[in-house]
């Protein structure tokens, strides 16, 4: 074998490596790349249900239900579509009525979702970016500094 027959082979081989090593991380990360959608997304797009995502909006004004043992169902919006959230366990403490979260979970179907966590905005200024993108794509952003000119 020629010295340039050995060096093709050694960079073949590194190649072949690294190849199979991108192809492991990649079915590795897989299952933990979570999706973000807005209520109308869900409703557009086919998204099957067992599908694990991040749904964000604004919860609904007299959507909120208390269940026994922690359980709370509400209704998330962005507008142009609703899907109705069901979550076991403590909400944060900002969590109210009218205020921007996102909720993680597994959609059930096209309008039910059950989440395993829910974050909400943590002060009057913030709002994910997420959110609010979805918000203004469906014309229902409000800034809420009206006096800012950014």
């Amino acid at each position: 074998m020629t010295r340039k027959q050995r060096r093709l082979t050694m960079i073949a081989a590194a190649l072949t490596v690294l190849g199979i090593a991108l192809g492991l991380v990649l079915v590795a990360m897989r299952d933990n790349i979570v999706f973000f959608y807005s209520p109308a997304e869900i409703a557009q797009k086919d998204i099957k249900p067992g599908t694990r995502m991040r749904l964000g909006g604004l919860v609904k004004t007299g959507s909120v239900e208390r269940g026994a043992d922690r359980l709370v169902s509400f209704v998330v919006s962005d507008g142009a579509g609703e899907v109705r959230v069901r979550y076991t366990g403590l909400l944060p403490d900002l969590f109210r009525e009218g205020q921007g979260i996102v909720a993680e979970g597994v959609l059930e179907d096209v309008r039910s979702f059950r989440a395993d966590s829910v974050l909400a905005k943590h002060d009057e200024t913030y709002m994910p970016r997420e959110v609010a993108d979805a918000l203004k794509k469906q014309g229902h952003w409000q800034n809420e500094k009206q006096g800012d000119s950014k």
